[in-house]
């Protein structure tokens, strides 16, 4: 790391209007720093056992710092209209163990997350925003990814910016920052500001600048990806807009065709992607129709990962489930996403339309 990663970092923070951002090799370790610093925070730090409030779908390192750090997860199952948590079902998941909540925005969909951040506030739970796959979308003009105590970014190759691999953390909250930026290499201080809380500075340099004070990582990102990201955050609002305006290309073509289920937009979507769910009530032919995307040479992939319940690593975790997840297992069997770009895709998204029509015909 060097000065073009530190650089990004402020840019970065700027553009969302948050105090701190602290980058790292991945969103995956985005997420994993996040979580580890709730566990060392001089007050009310998580203790394992403890319980977390999480979404039915997600990506799987949403999931797995949980686990390593001994969290108990309770799955909410999501709306399925939005592929976001159920934000009414929040009260029925709480418990007296209830410590914390992660919100994800689905591909670009952003969660309720003003309904979960009054939730949070008045259960004095942390809150953590999953933001790796909506960066830019809005709620009432506020951005995704600073509704949390903690808020996660990812720049892998097809998210919204590309640093090829790398991720972000943000926060307004200068312990959790000191934290994130101790974890992020090795436990030690050499990377923490004169005047941090986390410890006070001895007069030897020649220990101090080797000093562990927390069991890290080296989740670093390259000089390289700071300076790629510097570039790329120029061209964000641009991307945007295009990606927007394929958007409701999109929605003019689908929207109100019972035979499909897409996302209703809460907010402004950020949208990587369109997704679509096949509607069970019209007992469609899962095989059929991806052999004829498949035969059009459209590529296609389950929606983000999926039903986290319904992968063998579920074994591994301590979990309870709020209900069934019904919905979460509808979008696991019957949902598919195609990309979307930052460019006019309108002829691509017009074949897109006339093969599903005839495949469900």
């Amino acid at each position: 790391m060097g000065d073009n990663v530190a650089r990004f970092q402020k840019e970065f923070a700027a553009y969302f209007g948050m105090k701190h951002a602290v980058m790292t090799n991945s969103g995956s370790s985005a997420n994993l720093i996040a979580v580890a610093s709730l566990f060392f925070k001089k007050d009310r730090p998580l203790q394992r056992g403890d319980e977390v409030i999480v979404p039915a779908i997600s990506w799987s390192t949403t999931y797995h710092p949980l686990q390593q750090y001994g969290l108990k997860l309770r799955f909410v199952d999501v709306n399925l209209e939005t592929l976001n948590i159920d934000e009414t079902k929040l009260e029925e998941a709480l418990t007296p163990r209830t410590r914390m909540i992660i919100a994800v925005s689905i591909l670009g969909n952003p969660a309720p997350l003003d309904v979960i951040r009054d939730f949070a506030d008045r259960h004095d739970l942390y809150f953590m925003e999953d933001n790796c796959e909506s960066m830019d979308a809005e709620i009432e003009g506020r951005k995704t990814g600073t509704f949390g105590d903690l808020n996660t970014f990812s720049f892998f190759f097809s998210h919204h910016i590309s640093t090829m691999e790398g991720g972000m953390v943000l926060t307004d909250d200068t312990e959790l920052a000191h934290l994130c930026l101790a974890l992020r290499a090795h436990g030690w201080t050499r990377d923490l500001p004169v005047g941090s809380p986390l410890f006070e500075r001895r007069s030897n340099d020649h220990f101090e600048a080797y000093r562990f004070i927390l069991p890290g990582y080296n989740v670093r990102p390259l000089e390289i990806s700071g300076a790629i990201g510097r570039e790329q955050l120029k061209k964000l609002p641009a991307m945007t807009e295009a990606r927007r305006r394929n958007w409701a290309v999109f929605h003019g073509l689908f929207a109100g065709d019972e035979r499909f289920i897409i996302q209703r937009e809460n907010g402004k979507t950020s949208c990587f992607c369109f997704t679509i769910v096949l509607n069970p009530k019209r007992n469609p032919n899962r095989e059929r129709i991806f052999e004829a995307l498949r035969d059009a040479d459209i590529g296609f992939r389950i929606i983000t990962g999926g039903c986290f319940l319904a992968h063998d690593a579920i074994k591994y975790f301590d979990y309870t489930t709020v209900g069934t997840m019904e919905n979460a297992f509808t979008a696991h069997e019957l949902g598919f996403f195609v990309g979307n770009h930052p460019y006019d895709l309108t002829p691509q998204i017009g074949r897109l339309r006339d093969v599903l029509d005839r495949a469900c015909r």
